[in-house]
């Protein structure tokens, strides 16, 4: 799963990426790393980062009807999450579908990791729209991913956030949330629980220790 441009279009959101100062900053400070071949002290390798989201997955989504309003209303959905490893690690594909209020959703995500900015991307594309959005970039610092863009909704410019937490061997939680001024404070929006789909052949190795 995953920053998800067509699932924050779907929400419904604006797809008009907006690139303020700082952004720009952060992209010319990418472009330099890139350059270069020496990583800091600082940086770490983490092309191996989402391995463990590769498997098959149930999920649970809710999902905040009109954000950045006061609403309080939420609607819930239940459905599936299939990954897969690409390049051994440094890229994966999600085929993830779900069903609730709105109907049948079918939804592609795409992670790629750069080994020289040592960031992830995450791109999402619809079956309804069938094109990529634009990346949410990021890490992981501490066991938690967490991934950024900048974009309007309602015609005003807001910071996304998509998070990556309490991650076991069978089970993790994303959350999206949006913020109105520039990241102090943020209202969640969207969150999925996942619990591993185990086959049967991992039940009977268990069973036999």
């Amino acid at each position: 799963m995953n920053v998800l441009r067509h699932l924050r279009t779907w929400l419904p959101l604006c797809a008009v990426a907006v690139l303020s100062p700082s952004f720009t900053v952060l992209a010319q400070n990418t472009s330099h790393a890139a350059q270069s071949s020496k990583p800091t002290a600082e940086e770490r390798d983490g092309q191996h980062d989402f391995d463990w989201d590769i498997g098959s997955w149930k999920v649970h989504v809710k999902r905040l009807v009109h954000p950045l309003t006061g609403s309080s209303t939420w609607v819930e959905y239940d459905g599936d999450d299939v990954v897969r490893k690409i390049w051994d690690g440094r890229a994966n594909l999600g085929e993830v579908e779900w069903d609730g209020p709105t109907g049948h959703v079918e939804l592609l995500t795409l992670r790629l990791y750069d080994p020289q900015a040592h960031k992830w991307s995450i791109n999402v594309a619809s079956s309804a729209a069938g094109t990529l959005g634009s990346p949410v970039v990021g890490e992981f610092k501490n066991g938690r991913g967490e991934f950024f863009d900048q974009e309007t909704y309602n015609g005003k410019p807001i910071l996304v956030r998509l998070g990556v937490s309490d991650i076991t061997s069978n089970s993790c939680r994303f959350d999206q949330a949006f913020s109105t001024d520039g990241g102090k404070t943020w209202e969640t929006n969207l969150t999925v629980t996942e619990t591993r789909v185990r086959d049967k052949g991992e039940d009977k190795r268990e069973s036999a220790h």
